[in-house]
């Protein structure tokens, strides 16, 4: 049983309560200055073969801007990507944030374009072209770029550029 007078047990919890709600208020005060400093990551697109995928943000642009054609030219010969083995009678599924679909995007194969423009957040192509010397591919590696337009239909305008290295799993 408490020894505290009649009434002076109620203050004493009022005065917890008050210390959580000001904690509270604070640690609330504090994320919302942390997140306002962050700048916003660029969007992600995604390449999922069966069970495994991978995902990158934006390898150059990414932000809406154009990409120049010389920064799209080095990025394109980037060999720092992340890799994914595909088997070639597997489907490879291209995906990417609806931002990217809004503005348009396409694939391309070792730097040349593979499919047309889409508006969609979701691709599929089979396994096999990236592997087959009558689309281009040399070898057991093939470096595919997801390309963000402008949001013009057939517009060569790169916004961003997301580079995958896809190998050959037999």
């Amino acid at each position: 049983m408490t020894t505290l007078p009649r009434g002076e047990a109620a203050d004493v919890h009022r005065a917890v309560r008050r210390r959580r709600a000001v904690a509270a208020a604070g640690a609330v005060s504090a994320g919302l200055l942390v997140l306002s400093a962050c700048d916003k990551p660029t969007p992600l697109s995604t390449i999922t073969v069966g069970r495994s995928s991978v995902s990158s943000e934006a390898s150059c642009g990414g932000e809406g801007e154009a990409v120049e054609a010389s920064a799209k030219t080095k990025c394109l010969a980037d060999k720092d990507v992340k890799s994914i083995k595909v088997d070639p009678d597997e489907t490879v599924r291209f995906g990417v944030d609806p931002d990217v679909a809004d503005k348009r995007w396409t694939i391309l194969m070792n730097g040349q374009p593979l499919t047309e423009d889409s508006n969609k957040t979701y691709r599929t192509i089979p396994g096999s072209v990236f592997f087959n010397a009558q689309y281009g591919a040399q070898g057991n590696t093939t470096l595919v770029t997801i390309q963000a337009g402008d949001g013009k239909k057939d517009s060569q305008t790169a916004t961003g550029l997301w580079s995958f290295k896809l190998e050959k799993d037999d």
